[in-house]
């Protein structure tokens, strides 16, 4: 590293920063004690707990005890977290390390890499509309990604990405950073969507929506709502509305209605019918009954025809959460007339809202990991993409398990919640830092042209300072 008077060069990424005694770098992960660049944060090792006690299983030999592992692996992983970087990659990764599992020499190369190219995919449960899709979402006016689709009982957001951290002005590439960096170490980040919610996120949690915490992510939509609980309705009410953004079922015309001998009770509904019994575009997406804008549901109700519905009928309209519910029973001019909703009937509502699973917020951390980081694997990076795709290598990020694209590269994914915590950091390009570790064969790595004058045992390495043990 080159020196300056009271200051020393940090190598550790492209920022070359030039750092004074006892200060830190951009990065607050690297600084000048003494005169000697020194990572400010541990390195961390998994330690595999190991479980106790417990039968024999059959098929292992006598006397082996099974500690519940499908998969054998290193009673303790070194993980690229608190390694440092060599990024760009002109040297070999901070950690290459060996180790034995069964009689088996295996590698781990470790590298905090440095990503521009990285981005989160936001899984919020609500049934809330949280805004148009491609809606940007922003952070103090600066826009960090935008509204993707919605899936399942969720709705999705794709936050960061290249476009937003270097893309944009100064001031976008540096929320974008921050917001993704809180949100990747599993901090809470409120974000304004345009046309839509104010929302905070946080990994594991549940979301925010418009300063009200999500209580449940639906039980299906109002045609799957039917189908698993048109059996218990039977009797205890004529007509069933489930009311919903996608599909709004109807008890009487739905096919389970029909197979269980509902009667024809002269519903008509607003809407677009798609096929017996479900109807699409009820109402408007929103916030209100089933994630759409209604307040009253009657108002997607058009009148009873006279011909099939009579005085009486009894009729229960509720969301596909169980949250919003409601019973009218038909006076004599077939209109519905609210009344105080029968124990039964509260019952089923509180079955509906006891098959929704809580609702959280799913964070995941998406890049790729091309450019030089493989350099500082192998001296033919290619081979270690190929070797990749071919699973003879293993890619993990803090330990955790990834998953890896296919195609070109090897762009990957990962649940922020099950690395340690603080796992991540940031440079001011602005970009992420993220750590990433490949396992493979000791004579795999030899075939792929890796650095094997730079392997060293896996106990050495256990033997250094500023080491900070996890169990997983």
């Amino acid at each position: 590293m080159d020196e300056q008077p009271g200051k020393i060069r940090c190598d550790a990424c492209p920022v070359l920063c030039y750092i004074r005694e006892g200060m830190l770098g951009a990065c607050d992960r690297y600084a000048n004690r003494g005169g000697v660049l020194t990572r400010v944060d541990p390195h961390v090792l998994l330690d595999r707990t190991v479980q106790t006690g417990g039968d024999v299983v059959p098929f292992l030999p006598t006397g082996h005890d099974w500690d519940g592992r499908l998969v054998r692996g290193p009673e303790t992983f070194v993980t690229a977290i608190g390694a440092g970087t060599t990024y760009p990659d002109y040297k070999p990764a901070p950690f290459i390390v060996s180790s034995e599992v069964d009689g088996v020499d295996i590698v781990t190369v470790v590298t905090e890499g440095i990503f521009s190219y990285c981005g989160l995919k936001v899984k919020v449960d609500t049934d809330r509309h949280l805004g148009p899709e491609t809606a940007p979402v922003r952070i103090d006016g600066e826009q960090i990604g935008h509204v993707t689709t919605a899936e399942y009982g969720s709705q999705m957001l794709s936050l960061g990405g290249v476009r937003h951290l270097t893309g944009g002005s100064k001031k976008e590439g540096r929320v974008t950073c921050e917001a993704m960096l809180a949100l990747a170490n599993c901090k809470p980040v409120e974000v304004t969507v345009d046309g839509g919610v104010r929302l905070v996120i946080e990994a594991g949690k549940a979301p925010v929506i418009n300063g009200v915490a999500e209580q449940r992510m639906r039980v299906g939509c109002g045609s799957a709502t039917i189908g698993m609980f048109a059996k218990q309705w039977m009797g205890l009410v004529d007509e069933v509305v489930v009311v919903d953004d996608h599909i709004t079922g109807v008890l009487s015309e739905h096919q389970a209605g029909k197979f269980l001998g509902g009667p024809d009770t002269g519903i008509k509904m607003k809407g677009h019918r798609s096929t017996p019994g479900r109807y699409f575009k009820v109402a408007q997406p929103g916030t209100g009954w089933g994630g759409t804008d209604l307040t009253d549901p009657l108002s997607i109700l058009k009148p009873f025809d006279p011909k099939e519905a009579w005085a009486g009928l009894r009729l229960l309209m509720v969301s596909t959460t169980g949250e919003h519910a409601a019973y009218f029973e038909l006076d004599e001019a077939l209109r519905p007339v609210e009344k105080e909703l029968p124990p039964a009937l509260k019952l089923s509502v509180e079955r509906i809202q006891e098959n929704c699973e809580p609702a959280q917020s799913s964070v995941i951390f998406m890049a790729g990991a091309g450019g030089s980081l493989r350099a500082g694997v192998t001296e033919n990076p290619v081979r270690l993409t190929q070797s990749v795709k071919q699973a003879v290598t293993r890619v993990t990020a803090g330990g955790a398990p990834c998953y890896v694209w296919p195609g070109g590269g090897i762009t990957y994914m990962v649940d922020v919640t099950a690395l340690p915590e603080n796992a991540f950091g940031s440079v001011p390009t602005p970009a992420l830092v993220a750590p990433i570790e490949f396992t493979m064969r000791q004579d795999d790595y030899a075939t792929l042209g890796g650095h094997m004058d730079q392997v060293r045992p896996l106990t050495e390495v256990k033997r250094e300072g500023a080491k900070k043990r996890v169990t997983f």
